[in-house]
């Protein structure tokens, strides 16, 4: 997929610049895949393996610090208590959620 359609489309997805899943020790930042309403999607500097990691892969047009801020502000919209799945007290997201995550 050619960079300019990928703007031109305004649909670029995390999974379109990014390396995303689970147990990934070399992830540029983790998202908290499980926890309250309040903390699942937190994005996190330290690695544990249970979280949702995050690499750029497609470092010519994305930079792994502004998507670190991107996908804080993403979760300061409270996105992911719009978008997890779970009972009242445990929410959880899975690595296809934050794929499909529009990030412009």
């Amino acid at each position: 997929m050619k960079i300019k359609e990928l703007f031109e489309n305004m649909g670029l997805r995390l999974k379109d610049v990014c390396e995303v899943s689970t147990n990934m020790e070399d992830a540029d930042f983790w998202l908290q895949r499980k926890g309250s309403l309040e903390t699942v999607g937190t994005v996190l500097k330290d690695y544990s393996p249970e979280n949702i990691g995050i690499k750029v892969i497609r470092t010519d047009i994305m930079d792994a610090k502004f998507l670190y801020y991107k996908m804080i502000h993403i979760y300061n919209t409270k996105y992911w208590q719009q978008h997890s799945k779970g009972s009242l007290k445990l929410q959880n997201i899975t690595t296809e959620d934050v794929k499909n995550v529009r990030i412009m």
